[in-house]
């Protein structure tokens, strides 16, 4: 499969100033602009920046980013499903996760998760695509934002839908381990009927397990 990526790029004003959402971006740009030091959520920023510029050279990766001049301040990823998960057991080419999404808090609530996912799904090659993402309550920054388990997981899911992704029902042991956590898809115009038998295959694979 042709992994297509057509660059596309908004401005974002929010009351801390204007914010340039932008991607997918090339490895080369991605190692020329600074990355903000409250971006640790996954691991320290530098080592997170590396990790990002090494999923942008992957045939499928694609990172989006948001801006403040050359700092970024806000990003998402997407790539194949890691080996260790369900999601990858299909071997579905065209089946792709959107693994992380992170702002700094001083950016909270200025819509820019929203908005990274606005301009993720501006490139027409997401029609070909499965998108799914899998959100876990414990990877949530409850401290950071005051909210309770189900506060943010409304939150969550309402910037998912501003990208097309909405809640589906597995059978994934760590999913189905609290009710909070969930799956959540994005399935494109152009993903055939035998791509979309094929993952409810793997949302579902301990249906007849006794």
């Amino acid at each position: 499969m042709e992994h297509k990526k057509t660059y596309n790029a908004k401005e974002l004003k929010t009351p801390k100033g204007s914010l340039i959402i932008e991607g997918p971006i090339s490895p080369k740009k991605l190692a020329s602009f600074q990355f903000h030091e409250d971006l640790v959520a996954f691991r320290p920023p530098e080592q997170q920046h590396r990790a990002l510029i090494e999923i942008a050279e992957l045939p499928e990766g694609r990172i989006i980013v948001a801006r403040n001049r050359d700092i970024i301040v806000g990003y998402v990823t997407f790539l194949y499903p890691d080996p260790l998960e369900r999601w990858s057991e299909g071997n579905m080419e065209n089946l792709i996760e959107l693994g992380a999404i992170e702002v700094i808090p001083e950016y909270r609530g200025c819509s820019v998760g929203k908005n990274l996912l606005i301009v993720s799904m501006m490139d027409d090659a997401m029609e070909d695509y499965i998108i799914i993402t899998t959100e876990y309550y414990w990877h949530w920054d409850l401290k950071g934002t005051g909210l309770n388990v189900w506060e943010y997981r409304k939150v969550m899911e309402k910037m998912m839908n501003a990208g097309g992704l909405v809640w589906y029902a597995t059978d994934d042991p760590e999913i189905s381990s609290h009710p909070a956590n969930c799956l959540m898809v994005r399935i494109g115009e152009r993903v055939d009927l035998d791509s979309i038998q094929r993952f409810d295959q793997l949302r579902f694979m301990n249906r007849f397990m006794y």
